[in-house]
Formats: structure tokens, sequence, C-alpha cells
């Protein structure tokens, strides 16, 4: 049974470990364990952000942002998570989980200082492009209330996320992979963080890192609030729940397996010998598209033929460089390039806005990165499809995925150049005119001298070059 903690808003103890729970709660969605019964009753959900116990600066910063009603996810959770209640919620990608826990994490750490190195919030996602997302989405926040942030992830210069912990961050953003090396090297301690969130805990799962998170949270304070959101919740987070949320208020905005009635849901039977030209009229449809594939070497050459065959398209996949993919990313947000062929990088943690459509080039194998692919589309409430190319052999396999998925598509037989191809995703025949793709050209001021940078590099090179000359005549 999980134990009741106390209503005091700011000081909880936690009076042991969570046993199993005892009731049946929610009937679970097929492929999920059976959700614990709650003991405290959770309080009623709001209508508005003014009437949440917030800081004016959070509340003012939403204005600034344009954000002025809540999703249902952050109205039924947030005046729980604000007096303190452990958490558990699941939520479509896009339903809003970023600002349920974010808005709390923040309104409860408001008016503290950290330490070097000494957080005092901590929120742990399985990919550095979640973890940048989550940092964005939160900066303008922690700003307001005068909180600092740091982001840890990998493939980013780890003495700039050194420099961040020992400036006093008090709110940290990581990954598993990183996080422990800056644990392992003395850089961070988890000894004040009183409030933990997991996002997307069952990726992390899946990735192998639940040694790492139990680690985590074995370190963490021990009273402290601990706070699970994903999109789905299966039984690779089962663990972390009995074991860490103590006494959780649960929400569901629908089921991790449900399709919302924003997205439309396409599978598409096509002979094999047909794919790479049905899938070239997708691609050169007017507008953007999300492609995903199984492997690097596969987004590489698709990617080619695209560009060969004139449509704008940039590849996205774990090869690519950190400033690589941020740049790719940038430029299919803008509209430079129209698509996007990606691995399961891009399946989580990358927001794109108004994206109509995702397709499936390669059909996933595993449901759960079937709904994450299909979570960049339809996205807050915005209508889109989710098309997934299927040859003959895997119509089996595609058949029990969207049975696990609890989704019943749309299925269509097409050919290159139908009309059925076309009236589901634009598809067009594309210019043949081969493209290339150059980064942007960005205007630079005409005052080039304004900064403090600009203003040294030439002295600098002035006197490399005095003592240069200097040590020459010196040596003559």
């Amino acid at each position: 049974m999980y134990r009741t903690r106390t209503n005091d808003r700011f000081a909880r103890a936690r009076r042991g470990r969570a046993a199993p729970g005892r009731g049946a709660g929610p009937a679970p969605v097929q492929g999920e364990f059976a959700l614990p019964e709650a003991i405290t009753p959770s309080l009623p959900a709001v209508e508005g952000f003014a009437d949440l116990d917030m800081p004016v600066e959070l509340l003012a910063a939403l204005g600034w942002q344009g954000v002025t009603v809540p999703f249902p996810i952050q109205a039924a959770t947030l005046p729980n998570s604000l007096a303190g209640r452990d958490v558990l919620g699941r939520g479509r990608t896009g339903s809003g989980k970023t600002l349920a826990f974010g808005l709390a994490l923040l309104a409860r750490t408001a008016g503290r200082r950290a330490q070097a190195g000494q957080p005092l919030g901590l929120v742990l996602v399985p990919t550095r492009e979640l973890a940048q997302q989550v940092t964005d989405a939160l900066a303008p926040y922690a700003r307001s209330v005068k909180l600092r942030l740091a982001t840890v992830g990998g493939g980013m210069p780890i003495g700039r996320q050194v420099s961040a912990l020992r400036g006093g961050a008090e709110v940290v953003v990581a990954t598993p992979g990183r996080l422990r090396d800056l644990i392992d090297r003395g850089d961070c301690r988890l000894d004040q963080v009183a409030i933990t969130v997991l996002d997307e805990a069952d990726q992390m799962a899946g990735m192998g890192f639940m040694a790492q998170v139990t680690a985590f949270l074995d370190q963490v304070r021990p009273e402290g609030q601990r706070m699970l959101f994903s999109a789905t919740l299966d039984r690779n987070v089962d663990l972390l729940v009995r074991r860490f949320l103590n006494d959780p208020v649960m929400h569901s905005v629908d089921p991790s397996a449900g399709a919302v009635t924003t997205r439309g849901h396409h599978v598409l039977h096509v002979h094999g010998a047909d794919k790479q030209a049905a899938t070239t009229e997708i691609a050169a449809r007017d507008g953007r598209v999300i492609m995903f594939l199984d492997s690097k070497q596969a987004v590489d050459r698709l990617t080619e033929h695209l560009l060969n065959s004139g449509v704008r398209a940039a590849a996205l996949h774990g090869g690519k460089s950190r400033p690589q993919r941020t740049r790719t990313v940038t430029q299919f947000k803008t509209g430079h390039v129209s698509v996007l062929v990606a691995t399961n990088i891009a399946a989580r943690g990358i927001h794109v806005g108004n994206l109509e459509l995702v397709v499936n080039v390669d059909p996933p194998t595993d449901h759960k990165d079937y709904l994450h692919r299909g979570g960049r589309t339809a996205r807050a409430g915005q209508s889109g499809s989710v098309v997934t190319l299927v040859t003959p052999h895997q119509r089996r396999d595609m058949t029990r995925l969207m049975a696990m998925a609890g989704i019943v598509p749309r299925t269509t037989q097409v050919r290159p150049g139908d009309q059925a191809l076309h009236r589901i995703t634009g598809a067009q025949a594309p210019s043949g005119i081969p493209v290339l793709i150059t980064a942007p050209v960005v205007e630079r001021s005409k005052n080039r001298g304004t900064t403090s940078r600009g203003r040294r590099r030439p002295a600098s090179a002035a006197r490399r070059a005095l003592v240069r000359k200097s040590a020459f005549h010196a040596a003559a």
C-alpha cells in the first residue's frame, strides 16, 4: 500500500518506501501495468492558471508567452504538484507535459539559491534533443523567477556544463549518461535535489538507463517530491512507480495507446518495387514532412535520392554531430528544407509546430515507437496524419503493432501516381532537378565593432603580429 504523505506544502517526510498497491486501479491498457490505487484524494482541476497558487512572476510570464488556458494534464496535475504531491501523469506527446511538471518545479524552487554543483531540482530525460527542448521551453519561466537552468547531455562540451553547475544552477535538465559522468567526476551532487522529474521514463528504461535512474533517485533527498510523466506507461516503469512514488496523484489525458481525434492514421499497402517512387512523390508534396527509417545508412541513401530528385531534404541521425543536428532541425523548422529524413532520434524531443504529416517509410517494430513517431504531428490540438508504408511481407507484423497501439488505421492499396496516394498525403511528381542544401545566409550587422569580442580580435591579432615581428628582429 502507498503511504499517505502529509499535506504540508513545502515540508514532507517520506515515511518509508511504498509497497505494491493493494487495489485495482483503472484497467490497464494492453502492455501496461495496473495503476496503483491512491490513498489521498487529489485536488480538483482548475479552469485557469490564475486559480493556481503560483508566483505572480510565473503568471505574468505565461501571459507574455501567450499561454492563457491550461491543457487538461496541466489543469489536473498542477494543483497537486504545487502542493507537493508526487505525480504520475500520462499524456500523449504535445499534450503539455513539459509545463505540467515545469511550472510546479519552478514555482516550488523559486526564492532558493543553489550552491556550486548542488542543484535543487532535476529533470531526467532520455535524449539530449529532449533535454534541450525542455530547457528551451522552461527558460522564459525560469528567468521570470530568477532561477538558473543547466542542460546536461552527451555530445555537448562537458566543460560548459561543469561551468554551469559550478555557477549554481538551481535546475538541471539531464540525460542519464552525462549526469553519471559529472557525478563520477565530482562536479555534481544530488543530495540537495528536492524535486525530481522523470520525463519519458519508459524510453529511458527501454534504452537501458533503469539502473542509472534508480541510482539517481537513491541520491536525491528522500523526503523530496517525485513526478513521472510520459506518453506511455508500460511495465518497464512499474518498478519506478512502486519504489519511488509515494501515494501519487494519477492523471491520464488519454490511454497511452489511444489515438486522438485530431490525428489520422493510414496504412498504405505498397509493392516493394513501388515503395521508393511512392516515397519520393510523398516527399515532393507541398508542405513539410518527417520521414522515419530504421538505419542511418537508409536515411542517408534516401536523403541523397530525394535531393537528386529535386526535393529539399536533410538527414537526421545519431551519426551526425550535435551542431549538424541542430542546424538540420533549424532548417526544417524555418522551411529551408521541407523533408526531414530521420531515424528514431527525432521521434522524441523535437517539436515542430504545424507539422501535418509523418511518414513511416520503414514501419517501427514497437508500438511505443509508432506512438512517439506519430507524436511529431497533431500537437497541441492541431490536426495531422501518420502514414505507414507497408509491403506485403510486413502486413502481419503491422496489424499486430496497430493492435498493441490500440489504433484502427485506414488501410489503402496505393501505387505511385495514384489519386488515393495524392488524396491521403498530397503526393506529387518531383521536379527531377537536383538541389543542393546550403546553410542560410545570415546578414551581419553593419556595425561589426559593437561587441567586445569584435573589438578584441583585431587588437589581439595586431599584438601577435607585433610580437612575431619583434622576435624576428631580435633573432636577426
